[in-house]
């Protein structure tokens, strides 16, 4: 993975199975960039559904992507605390200044007191059958599934909140100095 990334912004764009667009995400700064994963942070960015719909994230976020896992997650934070939203999904790739993955909709949410929440199952079995996953794909999603369940409950990277706190202040530092670089080349 090229370190180069790291300070610049990218996007995001997810796909379904068909390789059909499914939503962008506009910037986020990268603030890690590995050969396992590339880590960005975003704060109330612009989002575009399939339909055309545009609407912004309501707070700062740490996403992390992985180059050969099957999931990716945001960590949304929240007032006062961190909520993860845990997308089971491709594993991601580095396209020019985006982030692409194909997603299989099997998601996951951690609440703040641990709790765990399946979303779209219904979704999943749905397009399953729509697009005709292979049996091995099946297994591949549902064993990320459950690889996610355990990570979360034994809140292990990336579930990890101290991580992605780190991350954020990370973020903040970089943007600053971006910011700061920015105004003093103003003024010459």
């Amino acid at each position: 993975m090229n370190r180069d990334y790291v300070g610049k912004w990218i996007h995001v764009q997810s796909y379904k199975h068909d390789r059909t667009l499914h939503r962008t995400w506009d910037t986020a700064m990268v603030v890690e960039a590995t050969d396992e994963r590339i880590i960005i942070v975003s704060n109330c960015t612009k989002v575009i559904e399939s339909d055309g719909r545009r609407w912004y994230t309501r707070e700062p976020a740490v996403s992390v992507f992985f180059f050969h896992e099957w999931y990716n997650l945001v960590a949304m934070f929240k007032k006062n605390a961190i909520i993860y939203y845990c997308n089971i999904a491709s594993p991601s790739l580095i396209d020019r200044d985006c982030i692409k993955y194909i997603d299989y909709d099997l998601d996951l949410k951690l609440m703040p007191d641990k709790n765990i929440i399946e979303l779209d199952r219904k979704e999943y079995e749905y397009h399953r059958k729509k697009y005709a996953y292979s049996a091995d794909l099946d297994i591949v999603v549902k064993h990320a599934n459950e690889k996610c369940k355990v990570l979360m409950s034994e809140g292990l990277f990336p579930f990890d909140d101290e991580a992605m706190r780190k991350y954020y202040a990370r973020f903040t530092e970089m943007k600053d100095q971006q910011e700061n670089h920015l105004m003093n080349e103003k003024k010459d």
